[in-house]
């Protein structure tokens, strides 16, 4: 039995800009390339799913692509391929900030005063190369000058979130959790490879674990998730965060962008900064002074933290 499979349809650069993952009801990954470099009719999209594509989602995902009308789709089961790390093969290294992010494909060295991190892909996600990814480190980087004791990455994939902040505050005690045991194991192992210590690494579904609880309250704390869970985690992430903490949250797309500020206005925050990158956004807020009581988590929200590629 495959563990997931490839459904490739080719398209215009026009059609792949038009595509709005969040918007369309397909349990894929979607991913556009560009075939031939300025050629504007010779792009590709490719759905990943972990289910062979029915007949539903052969049309749903022919529906996004009008110029492919006619052609067969070919379809491909990846038995022995993490669908993953094939989606994101050939990645060039991106500079963000002080921070370069580079996989061995394609190696880099960093000038001087980067900080380079060395992140292939794999089964976890956070290369950098998601505009979620890299606005949180363009984030992060703008916040150097400030200090912080307690910093937490909740959803932290495969680590880079965490290692950035270990970077701009040696100092801190620097917490990474996740959901998925398996983003856990995959950034302890991104730490070993790039010689980051000191980071402590917690499975964990949100951030009402007793260790979480327990080492905070946290002056930093960075989500990169999704909006529906940033909803629902509303109320336990301000709960966590110590008065006037900084609150880093991405993952949401720029149309969920006001019902994830309403979510935790609601809570007490109060949003600082927007920065939006094509259809994704990264919010910058500051927790209350003082934990707003009565507030409870939806756990219905918190159902998916999948996380878009």
């Amino acid at each position: 039995m495959s563990d997931s499979w490839k459904l490739t349809l080719p398209c215009t650069r026009a059609e792949a800009e038009a595509i709005n993952a969040g918007a369309i009801e397909i349990d894929a990954v979607l991913m556009t390339t560009e075939l031939v470099e300025d050629d504007l009719e010779r792009w590709q999209l490719d759905a990943y799913s972990e289910c062979e594509p029915d007949a539903r989602m052969i049309a749903a995902v022919r529906a996004l692509v009008p110029s492919a009308a006619g052609v067969a789709p070919v379809i491909v089961a990846l038995t022995d391929a993490d669908w993953v790390a094939m989606s994101q093969q050939g990645l060039e290294p991106i500079r963000e900030g002080r921070f370069v992010v580079y996989t061995e494909a394609h190696p880099i060295v960093p000038g001087a005063g980067e900080r380079g991190f060395l992140i292939n892909a794999g089964q976890a996600f956070g290369t950098g190369h998601h505009a979620t990814t890299s606005g949180c480190l363009a984030m992060l980087d703008t916040l150097s000058d400030r200090q912080f004791a307690k910093v937490i990455d909740l959803g932290t994939g495969t680590g880079l979130l965490a290692f950035a902040a270990r970077h701009l505050w040696p100092d801190a005690q620097v917490t990474a959790t996740d959901i998925d045991p398996v983003a856990i194991e995959v950034t302890r192992e991104n730490a070993a490879l790039n010689a980051v210590d000191g980071v402590d690494l917690i499975v964990a579904d949100g951030a009402r674990h007793p260790l979480i609880t327990a080492a905070g309250p946290y002056d930093l704390i960075i989500a990169n998730i999704l909006a529906g869970p940033l909803i629902a985690m509303a109320p336990e992430i301000a709960a966590i965060a110590g008065p006037h903490a900084t609150i880093v949250l991405a993952g949401l797309l720029a149309a969920q962008a006001e019902a994830v500020q309403a979510a935790y206005r609601a809570a007490g925050c109060t949003v600082e900064q927007a920065d939006t990158r094509g259809d994704w956004t990264i919010l910058r807020l500051t927790a209350a002074a003082e934990p707003v009581t009565g507030l409870a988590s939806n756990d219905e929200g918190r159902e998916n933290w999948a996380r878009d590629i």
